[in-house]
């Protein structure tokens, strides 16, 4: 990734001031899916791509209880997995990529989930947000910024970026020039929570806003 752009003292510290306010009004901000290892967070991030959080958390007991390693689901049958994904949209891709990267952990990674991005976007169905959503949830590693919907239309709204927020690249180098390494993964989750519940796409609930002092927004 590109070096990330010169920020000044003050849009800094306006970026800590978001972040303590949103941080106060979300203190159990946490990621959404469901998981008990670092390979089913990557298995269920993969699935979560144009499926929401709730689906995917649906799907995964069954897919876990039956393939909880990569070993195991290495060897699975493509089929059988297409049966307990077939409700997290484009299913037939999503279960060779799950099995497909599976195979690849075990064949490159001696069974184990790699913690670098380099690694991981080598995996099937692994992009660079995949990669930032395991190692910061799964490992603690904040190596990059997530970039959702919400973050992107957070970022957009809230003054972080210039940029549009389907161009997830810039935005991501935007908010790691303005906020500390140690809170990017949290960030990220105090993002989502706040684009859920008050700063939606549609209807954006401004005049209730707690953190429309801050916005440059006031009103959409």
């Amino acid at each position: 990734m590109p070096a990330a752009p010169k920020k000044t003292a003050n849009e800094k510290a306006r970026a800590r001031r978001l972040y303590a306010k949103l941080d106060a009004l979300y203190p159990d901000a946490k990621c959404a899916l469901h998981f008990d290892s670092p390979f089913q967070l990557l298995v269920a991030t993969i699935l979560s791509a144009q499926c929401t959080d709730e689906a995917v958390n649906k799907a995964t007991p069954a897919l876990f209880a039956k393939y909880p390693t990569p070993a195991k689901m290495a060897d699975a049958k493509v089929e059988d997995l297409e049966k307990l994904v077939k409700t997290c949209g484009f299913y037939r891709n999503k279960a060779k990529n799950i099995k497909a990267a599976a195979a690849g952990i075990m064949e490159d990674f001696d069974g184990e989930v790699p913690q670098t991005i380099e690694d991981l976007i080598t995996l099937p169905g692994a992009a660079r947000k995949t990669a930032n959503v395991v190692l910061g949830n799964a490992f603690g590693i904040n190596e990059g910024m997530v970039v959702d919907t919400h973050i992107g239309r957070l970022s957009v709204r809230l003054g972080f970026t210039q940029h549009d927020s389907k161009n997830a690249v810039k935005i991501e180098q935007d908010l790691m020039a303005l906020f500390p390494r140690k809170t990017w993964t949290q960030l990220a989750h105090l993002f989502i929570a706040h684009g859920r519940a008050v700063c939606k796409a549609q209807r954006p609930a401004c005049d209730t806003c707690p953190i429309k002092r801050s916005c440059p927004q006031k009103s959409l």
